[in-house]
């Protein structure tokens, strides 16, 4: 089962590397084309046992796999693009310890961004980032 997840976090992470560049550049200076943007975001249980990602698209307009990505790019406005200032949506969460990990890679606002962290359980992910990672 271990292997198995192993090889759906490559997959996603070879997902991911296709649709993120390889360096910074502004999307201007690339062709007609604008450069790619948008933030790979991910969300895996303890050990890697599941993994769900969806691209997320704040720019020219929200977009992409996420669910909600207006609410998703607001949130990620407000904070101007830091996820560890993201508004959340504070409520009580129980104590229970089954660790869920995100990250965050890709552009904002022209910006490289890799971003990664552990809570505590689900409820205490959702409470710290809101819209963010709700897919």
């Amino acid at each position: 089962m271990h292997r198995s997840a192993v090889l759906v976090a490559a997959a996603l992470m070879s997902l991911a590397a296709t649709a993120v560049p390889a360096h910074a550049v502004p999307a201007h200076a690339v062709g007609d084309e604008p450069a790619p943007r948008g933030l790979f975001l991910t969300v895996s249980g303890s050990e890697n046992t599941w993994v769900r990602g969806v691209l997320l698209h704040c720019s020219p307009e929200p977009g992409g796999a996420h669910p909600d990505p207006a609410a998703a790019c607001s949130a990620l406005a407000a904070a101007r693009g830091d996820l560890d200032r993201l508004p959340g949506d504070p409520h009580p969460c129980t104590e229970e310890f089954a660790p869920v990990t995100v990250d965050a890679t890709g552009t904002w606002r022209e910006r490289m961004t890799a971003w990664h962290k552990t809570y505590a359980n689900a409820c205490a992910l959702d409470a710290a980032t809101g819209e963010v990672f709700r897919f």
